[in-house]
Parts: C-alpha cells; structure tokens; sequence
C-alpha cells in the first residue's frame, strides 16, 4: 500500500489543485474527503484552464477512480453542473464515486447561510453563502439528509418534510424571510437522484479494497490548516476538519492507511475573509502580488488579502498534519520583488512567543518578526531542476525547509503540469 495527503498549510489558495493534478498520474484513487463547493481548485492541463469545486482534481486523467467521501457535504445541483460541464469539454467522469453516506445540501441551508451572515453585520464570518455550515450543523445536529435517502422516495419525503417545518420557521419568524415549498423541492431532488445514481457507491468500501490490493491513493484536502474547524483562526474557519487527520474519519479509512503527508505552501500568504493576518500587506506591495498572482477567489470571485510568507504558520501546520514534504507553489509571482520578507515568529506585548495564539484578541495584537532576502528578479518560469533556480531563490526556500524542520518536496514555477520540480518519492 502506498498513499499519500496533500494539505494546505495555510489559509486556503494554495494550489492545492495543481499538486493534486500533478501527483495523480501516479495514484489509482483520488479522494476529496472533506468540504463542499466552497472550495475551488484551478488546473492547467491539456491546453485548457478547469474551475474546480467538488470534482477532485484526479477527474482530468483516465482510468482514475475519483471519490467524493461521507465528509463531503455534497451540493447535488453543483455537482452535476461540473460533471456535464466536464463532459462537454470530452473528460470522462464514468469512474466518479460519491459516497452513500455524504450530507446533502439543500436550498434552505444556502438561504440560512446568508441570512445568518447579513445578521451578523461587522461580526461576520466571510463565508462564501454556499449552505456549507448550515448543512455541517445539520450533520451535527443529527438531523441531515444523506446521499443514501435520496434514493428512498419515502425517506426522502419525510425527512424533507421534518426539516422544512423547522427551517420554514426559522426563515419565517427569525429573518423575516420567504418560506420553501416541500413539494417542489421534493421533485427537484428525485430528479438529482436519478441523475447522480450511477454514481453513487459505498465510497469507504472502494477505498479499503484499493489499499488492501496496495493501490496508490491520494487523499485530497480541500480549504487549509488555518480553516480547520478544529485548529485554525476559529470562528474564521471552515466547517469541517481540512487537515490530514480528517482523511480517517472523512474518507472512512484506518490511520493506518495515512502514508506520506504533503503541506502545500504558497510561495506568500493570502486569505480570503475576516480574521487576523498577521503579515497582509495593505500598501503597493501586497497590490503588486495580487495583480501578479491573479489572486481572486476562484468560487467567489473576491480579491485575496495578500501579505509576506508567514513561516511560524506552516511551522504550526506542518506539526499539526506530521508533514514529510512541503510543495512550494507560486514562487514566479515574485520574480520582480527586490526584496522578499518572511515571517519567521511572533512578539506579544514586546515578548517572543514560540506558539501561536488560539485568542484572536491575542493573535491580533501579534507583531510580525521578519527576515529579508535579496530578491533573484529573474524569471525562473522556465527552470525546470531545483539546482537551476537562482541561488537567491534557493536560499529562500531552504530557510523556510530549515524553520518548518520539513523537507523540500516540490517546487511549482507556474501553473502547468511541466512548471512543476519533484525532489521526492511519493508513491
């Protein structure tokens, strides 16, 4: 058995997508094992740029069976927009898997999503409004609707008919809103059934019979370490658990099947939403950045807050996740930069902490401590081995390699497959 987790190490926006493309022509299985469509992976491939949000990134190469897993909330009419999407540019999606047991989002989790964030005023979250906590609280509640009744018409109603009661009133006398129709949302979801029910499968027993015959599997994270629900910037986090030990219970499999762990880190910091940033960058800088890196949400459209890279986060995020290889992406967006900061810890109240504040009060008062490094300004797009980048470049990366104790694993230099540098085994 071999298999291997790629995480974001920091809030998002990684990249991830494209490491993910690049490793699976190696993998038997893809897996995305947590999320929903607030996620968004763009890949480069075949001469063609793909917008990702539930599909795992694998769905690009033949012959590759793609799960979504149970820890997927899965978004029915989202899902069949990429697969006929995909379809219509000649990708196959016939070896996709979703998961019986996966929570499914409906309209009113999406209305409750917005509502509850309008209502929150300056305190919001930044959520993308895609009904993803909303349908995660459900989950928790115990009060969801999975995968598996969709394709029990009579399940299927009377739960549907339980949770709109509920979720009429809270429209209704809570925000003042219009209520949802059982009935026709009840034909709408029959009809997605039927559509995704070639799909639908025991996605963990798939899983444990490929690692049993020693396949190669790759476990796909969506969002980041920094916006697990668990461990990151809460409450300015996702809703469910992104980082590596969310596979077992995401996917359905043992620890024991969590081999090779990769943190992808952008080569700068970004985040999109509210929350503490400890490096952004609100001056010419960070505007060059994100007019450079073209860094604008990819499900939401919004412009990236952009700052220095901050190494005591990927430190944090590779202890977390037990990190054997860090994937550096986006290195070429700053080619042009002079001078290159990166954060290597923290001062509160005048004092260096070796930890990262869990108080947001606390994280926000936190002063970046810098190191500087000459800038290479030379276009290194075209390098295509790790000992032709500039010196300068490499000197970069290995301080961030040597603060992280984390090797260098990959290094990316654009967005296509071939601007891609491997330094080590993974499968």
């Amino acid at each position: 058995m071999s298999s291997a987790v790629v995480v974001g190490t920091q809030w998002g926006d990684e990249g991830k997508g494209k490491i993910v493309d690049y490793l699976a022509e190696n993998a038997d299985v893809v897996v995305r094992y947590s999320g929903g469509s607030n996620a968004g992976h763009t890949v480069m491939a075949h001469g063609k740029t793909y917008k990702l949000h539930l599909l795992p990134s694998g769905i690009l190469y033949k012959n590759k069976i793609c799960i979504i897993s149970n820890g997927v909330v899965l978004d029915p009419e989202k899902i069949l927009e990429e697969i006929n999407g995909m379809k219509a540019q000649g990708i196959d999606t016939s070896n996709l898997r979703i998961s019986t047991r996966a929570h499914v989002i409906f309209p009113y989790h999406k209305a409750i999503d917005a509502l509850q964030e309008n209502a929150l005023g300056a305190n919001k979250i930044g959520t993308t409004q895609k009904g993803i906590g909303p349908c995660y609280s459900d989950k928790t509640s115990r009060v969801g609707i999975r995968v598996c009744d969709l394709l029990e018409p009579k399940e299927l109603y009377e739960k549907l008919k339980v949770n709109l009661e509920f979720k009429n009133n809270v429209l209704t006398k809570l925000y003042n809103a219009e209520p949802f129709e059982l009935e026709p949302m009840y034909q709408q979801y029959l009809q997605y059934a039927q559509e995704l029910k070639p799909y639908i499968a025991d996605t963990s027993l798939i899983l444990q019979e490929n690692l049993k015959k020693k396949k190669n599997v790759l476990f796909e994270g969506a969002q980041a370490s920094f916006l697990d629900l668990d461990h990151g910037t809460y409450p300015y986090v996702t809703s469910s658990n992104p980082i590596a030990g969310g596979v077992c219970t995401g996917a359905g499999v043992s620890p024991k099947a969590v081999g090779t762990t990769i943190g992808v880190v952008k080569a700068y910091s970004t985040r999109v939403g509210e929350g503490p940033f400890i490096t952004e960058l609100n001056d010419h800088i960070g505007e060059h950045i994100r007019e450079r890196g073209h860094e604008f949400g990819t499900t939401t459209g919004r412009p990236r807050r952009c700052g220095w890279l901050d190494a005591a986060v990927v430190k944090y995020a590779a202890n977390l996740n037990g990190l054997d290889y860090l994937a550096i992406t986006r290195l070429d967006i700053l080619d042009e930069l002079p001078i290159i900061k990166m954060c290597v810890g923290y001062k509160l109240n005048g004092q260096k902490i070796d930890y990262i504040p869990a108080s947001l009060n606390e994280l926000a008062q936190c002063e970046p401590i810098y190191e500087e490094f000459e800038g290479w300004q030379e276009d290194i797009t075209n390098v295509r081995k790790y000992k032709d980048l500039p010196k300068k470049a490499k000197k970069y990366l290995e301080r961030l390699s040597k603060l992280t104790n984390t090797e260098l694993g990959i290094v990316s230099v654009g967005p296509s497959r071939e601007q891609t540098m491997i330094m080590c085994d993974i499968f």
